[in-house]
């Protein structure tokens, strides 16, 4: 019973002379500050103040009082002082190794800061629609990673429009490649090109040995499509069906190009997608130009609130990447 509250103060009183120590020891701690590790590193190189405090841009017997402050931190000489020169001790050779791995460390954390600052280093998170995936994407990699070699760019492929701008909202990606119109008046949309719709069928198709094909020619197929209700493909397509003055019959529906164009691969019907899906081979399928189909809009979205500037660099990338395309092309 009486060894209990003994132990409590003698275990209270070593806590109360470590705060002490701590307390006072503080004081000494807010001195050291990151110029006098760059005074102090100088001096170790010239071995000289007068030429140190040249370097440093400094007077100097501001110089030396810096100097005999940290040693007077750290309670230990730091060099040894003649008339002619000034050499670092034991301590002081030791401290200057350390002293460059920390400054170094230092300078990179600057440069890197401001790297992101101005948009050249970090991380964005691509989303891209399927088609997208497989006809540009090798082109947008490339030209960031030879414009901005510093950023980092994380790929999602094959994700639908509205995928993609639910993914703009929650963060999970920075932009999308996407097809518009975007879901929901918080995207900002940016168009970067227009692509044909064309024709997939399967090789033992009878539409398949047709140089081109007329929309009037699939009034009565069958025809596979995305699932989403609000694919802007779907929607072309149904455009373009109804200009021909027939509806599509939709049998079958896909989460992804991906899936979409195995299903037409297997005869289960055929599929009018965008121009792209051309850079994607895909054994058993036949693509076909359509004289009269519609056209679908390939744009960049982002979150309309968020401020990134490496964001904001890799746009820049792209869009000057599209336009050198396209530029070539006329």
């Amino acid at each position: 019973m009486y060894g209990g509250p003994t132990l409590g103060v003698r275990v209270a009183r070593h806590t109360e002379v470590g705060r002490a120590t701590a307390h006072t020891l503080a004081p000494k701690a807010e001195l050291m500050e990151l110029r006098h590790l760059r005074y102090f590193a100088a001096v170790a190189e010239t071995c000289h103040f007068g030429q140190a405090a040249a370097q440093l841009h400094v007077a100097q017997p501001a110089l030396s009082y810096a100097i005999r402050q940290l040693e007077a931190e750290l309670d230990v000489p730091l060099f040894t002082r003649t008339t002619r020169r000034v050499t670092p001790t034991t301590a002081g050779e030791y401290l200057y190794t350390e002293v460059q791995r920390i400054l170094g460390s230092v300078d990179d954390a600057v440069r890197g800061v401001r790297r992101i600052a101005a948009g050249r280093s970090g991380l964005v998170r691509l989303g891209l629609t399927g088609t997208a995936a497989f006809s540009h994407l090798p082109r947008i990699v490339r030209a960031v990673n030879r414009e901005l070699p510093d950023v980092g760019v994380a790929i999602s492929a094959d994700m639908l429009t509205p995928a993609q701008c639910d993914a703009l909202r929650s963060g999970a990606i920075n932009l999308g490649l996407l097809r518009p119109p975007s879901v929901g008046e918080d995207i900002e949309v940016r168009t970067l090109d227009s692509e044909q719709l064309v024709l997939a069928v399967s090789a033992d198709h009878r539409l398949a040995v047709e140089p081109v094909v007329s929309m009037t020619d699939l009034r009565n197929e069958s025809f596979v499509m995305y699932g989403s209700r609000d694919s802007a493909v779907n929607e072309a397509v149904l455009r373009s069906c109804r200009a021909a003055d027939f509806v599509p019959r939709r049998d079958h529906e896909a989460p992804g190009t991906a899936v979409l164009l195995a299903l037409v691969a297997a005869g289960l019907g055929i599929a009018v997608v965008p121009a792209s899906v051309r850079s994607l081979p895909i054994e058993g399928i036949v693509i076909r130009d359509l004289v009269d189909a519609g056209s679908v809009e390939l744009a960049l979205a982002r979150r309309a609130s968020e401020d990134n500037p490496v964001v904001d660099a890799v746009i820049g990338v792209i869009e000057a990447e599209f336009a050198s395309v396209s530029g070539d092309l006329l």
